[in-house]
């Protein structure tokens, strides 16, 4: 439609053949076959003047833009999709009218501008790992801003930093790193296809937080285009703004270009290792002592613990539970050994078990892929893929009984297919405060629990079954995790705890997903929301609001 708009526009050698053919443009618009109506063209015009004003005259803006009607819009929307259930959905949502993707910081602010002057919703996305899509999916008609061309990393061993763009993705980071230190690295995810911009914002934790904390316990600075158009730095943002951008959500305020990191020293040896047991062995026993160790052991050690419901290895028509148990540990594996002989006999670890490695190895091993066996594999971003998946999460503050495990299991077994991940914290996420960062859960909580479910079958049956299931556990999990409020983690975006209705800015929708993500810390977003976007003109469906106006 575009094309044949601007086609018409320019063989038009006379005002009255012009009207005439705009006219026909108007009405063909209505057509089911056409996808962009006049308004829509009207506004793509607008948008692209506005862009080219913005912009270097050098640039060739329509490399960035894509619309509805290009060829290449679908195969670049869906490309950082991972949630297959949000490309199929069975309730269709409009797609971006437009899909940005900036290749310099003034692309970036333009698209800020121009957004705004025709009266457009902004999304953002960095890297797509995003479960419920909000970067990328709306009731209401939106734009794009597709951060993957801003990658760059740039690393200073010298003063044990370095500088990485929103778009780069922890396999490209980690990558970097080890190329220029084999000393080096830093405590942020083990997927290594997440990108930095949403990972960083929502707090970024992997298997050192530990010892290091979050990756945004690490950040030593940032730069972000705010709702003006401006490029900011953290002495011209300031610390109130910089604090919210560090595990607060960055697309509540504005569109974060990069972040400078502090690296952290490895080991020139780490160590790894999977366990696994089922419940007719010692799961349960495993299970529960995991409770009691894994938050509270050394720093420098990090387990993981999987419950999945699966078939017995003995019983083959019956269904038991495997736990698995999967470890990172900045030391040797005689170290290790030693010190589970004495904590976590109930393991049995041997030295056989486990596998001492490099710490960038260690990130492919963690990545837990065919398709990662190398270093240099860290760089694929293993576009199009995407599974069906729904996850939620809750944090745990008490350990839970042998009996309330053996209870859990059983309900796991009948549901059918949805397990859990418990994630460690202690150590150094006991000693930095709840309010250093907007990421609120640190000392009081054992472990984080992840509920993971994902499936094949296309189509609303299998969706319907699956998404019940992993709303029945956690339902059945109520008396095992933290109340008042009962707390969620922001990365694990879930919009069954809360959603903000598009076009609004209720501090009272906000407030009941906010305090699960941000506890205490969530008025001291809002008042930093406040203070740089009134107008919340950066939203999405969990954003952070404004306060009520006073007029």
């Amino acid at each position: 439609m575009i094309l044949l708009y601007y086609l018409i526009k320019a063989i038009a050698n006379s005002a009255n053949l012009y009207a005439f053919l705009l006219v026909l443009i108007l009405n063909l618009s209505s057509f089911p076959s056409l996808t962009w109506a006049a308004t829509d063209v009207s506004v793509y015009e607008s948008f692209l003047q506005c862009l080219q004003n913005n912009t270097n005259p050098q640039d060739n803006i329509s490399e960035i833009v894509y619309y509805q009607t290009n060829a290449s819009y679908t195969s670049v929307l869906e490309a950082y999709i991972r949630n297959a259930r949000l490309i199929n959905s069975t309730t269709a949502k409009p797609k971006p009218l437009i899909i940005l993707t900036p290749k310099q910081i003034s692309h970036v602010q333009a698209s800020v501008i121009c957004s705004k002057k025709v009266g457009y919703q902004l999304k953002i996305r960095s890297g797509g790992h995003d479960y419920e899509g909000i970067s990328y999916i709306s009731d209401h008609p939106f734009f794009l801003l597709d951060m993957f061309n801003l990658r760059s990393v740039q690393v200073d061993v010298k003063n044990e930093s370095a500088w990485v763009q929103t778009g780069a993705t922890l396999g490209e980071l980690y990558y970097t790193i080890w190329q220029n230190s084999k000393a080096h690295g830093f405590p942020a995810g083990v997927c290594p296809t997440v990108a930095v911009g949403g990972h960083f914002s929502g707090g970024g934790y992997g298997n050192m937080l530990r010892k290091y904390g979050l990756a945004v316990d690490n950040v030593l600075d940032a730069q972000i285009v705010d709702v003006n158009g401006k490029l900011l730095d953290r002495k011209s943002m300031g610390e109130d703004l910089f604090w919210a951008i560090r595990g607060g959500g960055g697309a509540s305020f504005g569109v974060i270009i990069s972040y400078k990191i502090k690296l952290v020293l490895v080991p020139e040896i780490v160590t790894v290792f999977k366990v696994e047991r089922y419940i007719e062995e010692d799961a349960t026993d495993v299970a529960h002592k995991w409770q009691f160790v894994a938050p509270k052991t050394d720093n420098d050690l990090f387990m993981r613990m999987l419950l999945q419901p699966v078939t017995s290895k003995t019983k083959k028509k019956e269904k038991t539970i495997r736990v698995s148990i999967y470890a990172f540990y900045l030391g040797n594996a005689d170290a290790l050994v030693s010190l589970l002989g004495k904590e976590f006999p109930e393991l049995g670890l041997k030295k056989e078990n486990c596998n001492e490695t490099s710490w960038i190895q260690s990130v492919v091993w963690w990545a837990n892929s065919i398709n990662i066996t190398s270093p240099k594999d860290l760089l694929d971003r293993n576009l199009n893929s995407a599974n069906f998946l729904k996850r939620k999460s809750d944090y745990v503050q008490t350990p839970i009984s042998k009996d309330g495990l053996n209870w859990i299991f059983q309900r796991m077994i009948e549901l059918g297919k949805t397990g859990l991940v418990f994630n460690a914290y202690g150590g150094r996420m006991n000693e930095i405060p709840a309010t250093d960062a907007p990421f609120p859960h640190r000392a009081g909580n054992l472990f984080k629990i992840q509920y993971s479910v994902n499936w094949q079958q296309a189509g609303s049956t299998a969706e319907n079954e699956y998404l019940t299931q992993i709303r029945k556990l956690y339902s059945y999990m109520t008396p095992f995790v933290s109340k008042n409020p009962r707390s969620a983690f922001l990365n694990y975006r879930d919009l069954d705890i809360g959603v903000m209705e598009s076009g609004k800015n209720s501090y009272e929708e906000g407030s009941v997903y906010g305090f699960k993500y941000f506890k205490g810390n969530f008025d001291r977003l809002v008042k930093a929301k406040t203070a740089v976007d009134p107008e919340n003109f950066f939203r999405n469906e969990q954003s952070i609001p404004t306060l009520p106006s006073k007029a």
